[in-house]
């Protein structure tokens, strides 16, 4: 195997467990966002809907790329919560972990509420523009397969950060990031980008999982 193709193999195969890692947390993080959003505007049925569909997209991107890998005959390496956007993101803004975050006090504080709905939609909008440069990647361009999940994803991102925007505006509440907020996302972004993703690529001895996620809860931690 040639240096390039071997580059590009090790690049895809961390880009794909890094997403299959994000794709899960988002779908099942969404869970305790619905409990919020059911919670807090039982009657709004179009944002439940929304958001219905946008934990709906999540966990169909996770198959997505649990299918790309299993035709691959890999499994994704195991990475953790240092490779997770939201999860950083959620810690920074709330002090706290998406498993001990307390959905009835959001539900209760509409300040809480409105950040809740901010750091999703800075999320997505990040994912969407990141989605758009690595369509522009030789590599990812070279996968088919690869390079169609990214389409599908790219297709499905508006609808994934405008709902929430749209919630914002629609009840006085504040769409645009703050600036706290902003600098959170463009660091968040950049460590994962200049350190994190590197680290995985670079480090050899990273293990693989050895259960899928959303058939075993402990497969990142165990």
């Amino acid at each position: 195997m040639g240096l390039q193709t071997a580059f590009r193999q090790r690049f895809l195969d961390v880009l794909g467990s890094i997403y299959i890692y994000n794709e899960h947390r988002g779908y099942t993080s969404l869970d305790r966002v619905l409990e919020a959003v059911r919670a807090r505007c039982p009657d709004d049925h179009e944002f439940i809907t929304a958001v219905e569909k946008h934990r709906a997209d999540e966990h169909k991107h996770y198959r997505m790329f649990r299918r790309w890998f299993e035709l691959r005959g890999v499994m994704p390496l195991k990475v953790d919560r240092a490779c997770g956007h939201i999860d950083h993101f959620i810690e920074s803004v709330f002090g706290c972990t998406i498993e001990d975050l307390d959905t009835e006090a959001i539900v209760t504080d509409p300040d809480a509420f409105e950040k809740l709905c901010r750091v999703i939609m800075i999320t997505e909008q990040r994912g969407m523009d990141q989605v758009d440069v690595l369509l522009k990647n030789s590599h990812i361009r070279s996968d088919k397969a690869l390079k169609k999940i990214f389409e599908v994803v790219e297709k499905d991102e508006p609808s994934h950060w405008q709902p929430y925007a749209a919630w914002l505006r629609a009840h006085g509440r504040r769409p645009k990031p703050r600036l706290r907020e902003k600098w959170t996302d463009y660091w968040i972004h950049k460590s994962l980008m200049l350190a994190k993703l590197p680290a995985v690529f670079l480090n050899r001895n990273n293990p693989r999982l050895t259960t899928w996620p959303d058939e075993d809860p402990a497969a990142y931690t165990a």
